[in-house]
């Protein structure tokens, strides 16, 4: 997972977030959206996602310094889930899991602040 390509319905709904929020980074968000996505009990539908944005960053930026983690973390729900720990597995769920967190994250009205995001954290 060298780099990964947002959907522009995912770019657009980071946009609305990165203005609500005044998060101004995408990986800060992005990391936001997948470990909301990893706490769901139920794995991702398997849809195909658009890579059709020009938001990309490598898998570095997305993880900072704590790249390691969030790939055991990846690896960790793939077994949970029953999925093999390969790289174009890890690939594809990683995208599902990012874009269906920020999907939630971009539901009208739930995320109108950083408060809102802290809340998630809480629930």
């Amino acid at each position: 997972m060298k780099q990964i390509k947002l959907s522009s319905q995912a770019k657009e709904q980071l946009i609305r977030l990165k203005t609500r929020t005044g998060i101004g980074q995408w990986n800060i968000l992005c990391r936001w959206a997948f470990c909301l996505s990893l706490a769901e009990a139920t794995p991702p539908t398997p849809v195909e996602i658009p890579a059709d944005s020009n938001v990309e960053m490598s898998w570095l930026v997305f993880g900072g310094e704590h790249h390691e983690l969030y790939l055991a973390l990846l690896k960790t729900r793939c077994v949970r889930d029953g999925l093999d720990t390969g790289d174009e597995t890890l690939l594809r769920q990683f995208r599902l899991h990012l874009h269906r967190g920020i999907g939630y994250l971009a539901t009208p009205n739930r995320i109108r602040g950083i408060a809102d995001l802290v809340e998630l954290v809480e629930e």
